[in-house]
């Protein structure tokens, strides 16, 4: 097509002999460049030479280098052509702009005695182009002060570079003075100045701007739509695409790609489709479209219609390819993410660096450590490596995969960069292995070498910081840096202060989260479930529901395990009814917590009615009903549904290994023991700590304390559970010296004691009449761990007290209890009383229990044994009148043989 009509005619030059020989120079340096661009009929002396047609179609040539620049400009300075034509020395300046030779263009513009706005434009753009809008910047400053008046396209460049440089204080002067100068109502100026307000300010001016003028410019639409994608306000967008269509405004490629793009992150597939539909019918697709249309049904996991889509396009980028690669990784197919990017490699696509993140993070399982390593090699080769989004990506890989010391040897090869995102990604890492002294290190020297950590690095160490003083500390230092108030930093702040057990300030904290998203109400909730404040829990659950919050999976989970530790079936069937109707019933997450309730609830009909319904039945879901059989007694339903999960090849955990262990104690066959132990072995879980513990209880509940021994011996790292099993092993088989060396044992591990543990340790003083020992245990509970002793604690002393003979002091013991004794306590002492025949103290027991437990038969029984025991038939018969009086009967005992 030709170009434009002559608006500049061209000084004809006299058909001299310099003339001739000059123009034919450029005619044959074109031909010798490129022999397939014939130009030389512009150097024929006896026709004139035609600059526009010359300039422009030389420009379409794609010969615009350095080295054709740098040669025309070394003939036109032979000629008196550059300084006496300044539409010849504004197109070389074009030429130096776009072939990157800024520094020749700028000395080109100093030397041109008479610039024009065009030739001020030219170096603004070129600037752009080239990366440079400091220097952009610069060159307008000169303009202005040079008394030139800028046009619109000055404006719309400058303001393009100050949204580059995120100056919306320039932005803002080169508005006003556009406005001033009457540019107030031009689109492309608008477009600009909404721009940088979407990007660097706040969107509510862009829109603020935008109204200001009812605008017909599609540049000034589509950009606070873009402004609108940017900000995340996506039904906004939508909202303009549809205004600007009822204007009948034409959309182009760019508005069809960001409101692709608003309905891709929306999920809103028909709404897509509808624009797709739009597209065909205006012919309007490119390749942006194309890829934004990928991109749709990639979000919304239509990856058939994602790769029909691909597949369809005639010209395809880097970006389409990245699109599709990303689609499959988010919906959770790496197989096929990683074959898409082979075919793109052997096609020859160059890739970038987001292409690189999205195959790094399909990568990033442990089944695919194999190529994990070939992509960093991959990635070392291309010269990516030094990226920091490939470094994150990478380190994050290898923390996901388990080679921890992978992540720290790549974060090591980027530590000069300075940039937040691989420290984020390190300190990540650190969290997800558990590493606190690491995290916490990370972040010190972060703070040292004067790099302020972002929320995401801050929120990777509050999660796994358990030390409340070090924890204050973090939030002082988000409260300081204005991001604790961050949705993701006060999250991880109240999770922070729940785990260290001061919920009074993890209650604060959540307050003051401005815009509480679902995961801090699920976290708050989850807080007061796990410290035993579940009616607290509820009370919140009411208040995020009284806020029209929608509730998610992780929501329902938390309120659900307040539930089960209320033991609140009504309410447990209340949510159950809320999830079905929000279409969460069916979900894994939910199920399995809704399986949770029921069987803690002993509703153990409705937990398997809502595990027969679950689409997936997954190792969580079967662990809690497993434990809801076994808790609720119902064991041979809990061997069925054990054998059902081996037969179904789901992972056997030690938490499902050890509920059945228990159940296995019940029923008192040592023979399936001994197998399930086998099993064990085979599994290679014997040295895992809670089968371990449950190991050790089986064996003692079937008498062999020797294989109590070898069992706990074979644990990897004994927990307090294991060792308190062990203390009460030894106390139940009489062993009272040997679990007190256990005892002492486990302290010297540096592992504190609990309530439970202390318990078994009097047993143990209990059973080998150690009095003395009992007492230095008990009053040791308080001073040196500070646990207050409870009912069971005071039974043991006085089942101790009993066993020594030594009455007087066990009901002295009692009156003394700083706490009112309970029935059983009372009761305890009344078996003493039975077993050394003391009549008259009995009796004071006895009616001790009879006022706290009325119906309670045993203590009548116990009572008459005594009584009989030494002759006093009377009172037996006055016993016996008196539990019919009273309506209490006796249980008629029963036995298999």
């Amino acid at each position: 097509m030709r170009t434009r009509d002559k608006m500049i005619k061209f000084v004809k030059l006299t058909p001299n002999v310099s003339q001739v020989s000059s123009l034919k120079f450029v005619s044959s340096l074109a031909v010798n460049d490129n022999p397939s661009i014939v130009l030389g009929k512009y150097g024929r002396a006896n026709s004139p030479f035609d600059s526009i047609q010359f300039f422009s179609e030389y420009a379409k040539s794609g010969l615009c280098t350095i080295r054709n620049s740098k040669i025309l400009h070394t003939h036109l300075l032979r000629t008196a052509v550059l300084q006496s034509n300044i539409f010849v020395a504004n197109s070389l300046l074009d030429w130096y702009c776009k072939s990157g030779a800024m520094v020749n263009a700028l000395n080109l513009f100093d030397l041109i005695s008479h610039p024009n706005v065009f030739s001020w434009n030219i170096m603004i753009s070129g600037c752009n182009q080239n990366g440079l809008f400091l220097h952009s910047w610069g060159i307008y400053c000169r303009m202005h002060s040079s008394g030139f008046e800028p046009n619109e396209i000055t404006y719309g460049s400058v303001l393009s570079a100050c949204t580059t440089l995120r100056a919306p204080m320039f932005g803002k002067q080169v508005y006003s003075l556009a406005t001033k100068n009457g540019f107030f109502s031009n689109g492309f100026v608008r477009a600009g100045m909404i721009d940088l307000f979407a990007k660097t300010c706040s969107f509510e001016d862009a829109l603020r701007l935008f109204h200001d003028v009812s605008c017909q410019n599609v540049v000034c639409w589509n950009a606070i739509i873009s402004g609108a994608v940017r900000n995340e306000e996506n039904l906004v967008a939508l909202d303009f695409f549809f205004q600007m269509c009822c204007r009948n405004l034409e959309p182009n490629s760019y508005t069809f790609s960001s409101v692709l793009t608003a309905c891709a992150t929306l999920e809103a597939i028909e709404t897509g489709r509808g624009v797709q539909a739009w597209v065909i019918k205006h012919d309007a697709e490119d390749v942006f479209i194309g890829t934004s249309l990928v991109d749709l049904y990639a979000k919304c996991g239509k990856m058939d219609e994602a790769f029909k889509k691909f597949a369809q396009m005639p010209i395809r980028n880097v970006v389409s390819w990245t699109a599709l690669i990303s689609g499959f990784v988010q919906n959770d197919d790496p197989v096929s993410a990683l074959k898409v990017f082979r075919d793109m490699r052997k096609m020859g696509v160059k890739i970038n660096n987001y292409t690189l993140t999205c195959v790094i993070t399909a990568c990033a399982q442990l089944a695919m450590i194999e190529e994990s390593v070939k992509i960093h090699c991959l990635v070392l080769k291309t010269g990516f490596y030094l990226d920091a989004a490939v470094g994150a990506a990478l380190i994050n890989m290898y923390s996901k995969v388990g080679a921890a010391s992978l992540s720290e040897m790549v974060f090591k090869e980027m530590e000069n960069l300075q940039d937040l995102s691989t420290w984020a990604a390190m300190a990540s890492s650190f969290a997800q292995n558990q590493n606190s002294s690491a995290a916490i290190q990370l972040f010190q020297k972060m703070l040292q070498e004067s790099l302020r950590p972002d929320k995401f690095c801050t929120s990777s160490v509050l999660s796994i910081i358990i030390c409340l003083n070090l924890g204050r500390q973090v939030h002082c230092f988000a409260l300081k840096t204005g991001i604790a108030f961050c949705d993701s930093v006060g999250c991880s702040l109240l999770t922070m202060y729940s785990k260290c057990g001061s919920l009074e300030d993890s209650y604060r904290v959540f307050k003051e989260i401005p815009q509480k998203d679902n995961v801090s109400w699920a976290s708050m909730i989850a807080g007061f479930a796990e410290h035993g404040f579940a009616d607290q829990a509820l009370m919140l659950f009411r208040e995020m529901l009284s806020d029209e919050i929608i509730l998610d999976n992780m929501t329902l989970n938390a309120i659900l395990s307040a539930c089960s530790a209320l033991h609140s079936l009504q309410i447990g069937k209340e949510i159950h009814g809320y999830a079905l109707r929000a279409g969460l019933g069916n979900d894994r997450v939910v199920g399995g917590a809704l399986v949770t309730v029921y069987s803690k609830c002993s509703a153990l009909e409705l937990a398997k009615k809502v595990f027969d319904v679950l689409p997936q039945k997954d190792q969580v879901v079967c662990s809690s009903l497993v434990s809801g059989y076994t808790q609720n007694g119902y064991i041979e339903e809990a061997f069925f549904l054990f054998h059902y999960m081996r037969m179904s090849d789901l992972a056997i955990d030690s938490f499902i290994i050890s509920s059945i262990l228990g159940s296995i104690t019940l029923l008192n066959k040592s023979s399936i023991g001994t197998q399930l132990h086998a099993l064990i072995i085979k599994m290679g879980i014997d040295s895992d700590v809670y089968v371990g513990s449950s190991l050790v209880t089986m064996y003692s509940k079937y008498g062999s304390i020797e294989d109590c021994c070898k069992v706990f011996d074979q644990i990897e790292e004994p927990d307090l559970i294991g060792w308190t099993a062990m203390i009460v092993s030894y106390a139940q088989h009489g062993k009272g010296a040997e679990a007190l060396r256990v005892y002492e044992l486990m302290r010297s591990e540096g592992i504190s004691p609990d309530s439970v543990t202390f318990v078994a340790v009097l047993s143990a003083c209990s059973h080998s009449g150690l009095v003395e020992e009992a007492y230095l245990h008990l009053h040791s509970m308080a001073t040196d761990y500070g646990l207050e002793p409870s009912y069971r604690h005071y039974a043991c002393m006085v089942d101790l007290l009993g066993r020594a003979g030594r009455l007087k002091d066990a009901e002295r013991f009692i009156n003394d209890m700083p706490i009112e004794p309970d029935s059983l306590v009372w009761g305890t002492l009344l078996a003493a009383c039975k077993i050394h025949g003391d009549i008259e103290l009995g009796k004071r027991a006895a009616t001790k229990v009879m006022e706290l437990e009325p119906h309670d038969a045993g203590v009548y029984i116990s009572m008459s044994n005594i009584c009989a025991d030494v002759g006093q038939w009377e009172e037996v018969l006055k016993i016996r009148s008196q539990m019919k009086g009273t309506g209490v009967k006796k249980e008629p005992g029963w036995s298999f043989l």
